[in-house]
């Protein structure tokens, strides 16, 4: 097989890989409302254990445990960071599920790319080209759009993009296999959920036990659900253009959104498809802005 036979085939495998991450995490809104009566906490404690239980199964396949042995000071505080920022995450989008607010999640995933190149302006000093700068701005104005039309900062959207956006942001910087970072994100968490597990549980206030053993087997399944997607990212991510896989990216949102409007019959009013529509010309300058210096020759060396 030639070179460019083998690469062609690599990205194939890769935009599998991808479509695979993305729309796994598309369907998430059909999940996890399967877990009522359990609230969005003992939902997040349940899913950071059982992701630990099979990230650590995956490890041990992958003969990756010497791995931890290398990871220094300044890495575990790095993983610390993105532990908390990946677990508000969680708990923000699983309330939102559970509680009617899918299409506010959908926003927030719809604004995480504008959201993180603010980030890198704001943190890392990185300048706007007038592409970015113009799409920053109408993003900004369709928030206020959107603030204006329920009253109130559209907080859950606002939570998910930034604190997926950090998150993203300290995986950057983590030298780590994104398996092994997984699992220790995982158990760094892990003490906090057991914790609340066991006090919710002695206190009468857990549902884990009592309502049938498909709502123990689903409740399970949050590991796996959770880990696989990650897993399938992270492979793709090795093998795929980062402006494909920042495509593939607006496949959950899209995704969400519908589950929200046909679905859950949540209310589309005049001012909220005005907001939405605010954001995807944003994304659409974003976009073409990025794909064009993607495409755009190297200078020479």
């Amino acid at each position: 097989m030639t070179t460019t036979a083998t690469a062609t085939s690599n990205q194939n495998k890769g935009l599998l890989l991808g479509l695979g991450a993305y729309s796994a995490w598309g369907l998430f809104p059909a999940f996890f409302p399967l877990l009522k009566p359990a609230g969005a906490f003992e939902v997040l404690a349940h899913r950071i254990v059982w992701t630990l239980v099979f990230m650590v199964g995956v490890l041990l396949v992958a003969g990756l445990g010497r791995e931890l042995r290398r990871i220094d000071g300044r890495t575990w505080l790095l993983l610390a960071a993105a532990s908390a920022l990946v677990s508000a995450n969680w708990v923000i989008y699983i309330f939102a599920v559970n509680n009617g607010h899918v299409v506010d999640a959908a926003l927030g995933y719809f604004i995480n790319p504008l959201v993180s190149v603010a980030l890198g302006v704001l943190i890392f000093g990185e300048r706007l080209n007038r592409a970015q700068g113009f799409a920053l701005t109408v993003a900004t104005i369709a928030v206020v759009v959107l603030a204006v039309e329920v009253g109130a900062p559209p907080w859950i959207a606002l939570g998910l993009a930034f604190s997926f956006g950090l998150y993203g942001l300290v995986k950057k910087i983590v030298p780590t296999d994104p398996r092994v970072s997984v699992g220790v994100e995982s158990a760094l968490a892990a003490p906090f959920a057991l914790a609340y597990i066991l006090v919710s549980t002695l206190g009468g206030h857990g549902h884990f036990l009592g309502h049938g053993a498909g709502h123990v087997a689903l409740t399970v399944l949050c590991g796996p659900i959770t880990a696989i997607p990650l897993l399938l990212f992270a492979a793709a991510a090795q093998r795929l253009p980062l402006v494909t896989l920042g495509l593939l990216q607006y496949l959950t949102p899209a995704m969400q959104m519908t589950w929200g409007v046909v679905i859950g019959h949540e209310p589309m009013p005049v001012a909220r498809w005005l907001g939405f529509a605010l954001i995807w010309v944003a994304l659409a300058v974003f976009t073409v802005d990025a794909v064009a210096r993607a495409r755009r020759p190297s200078p020479a060396a």
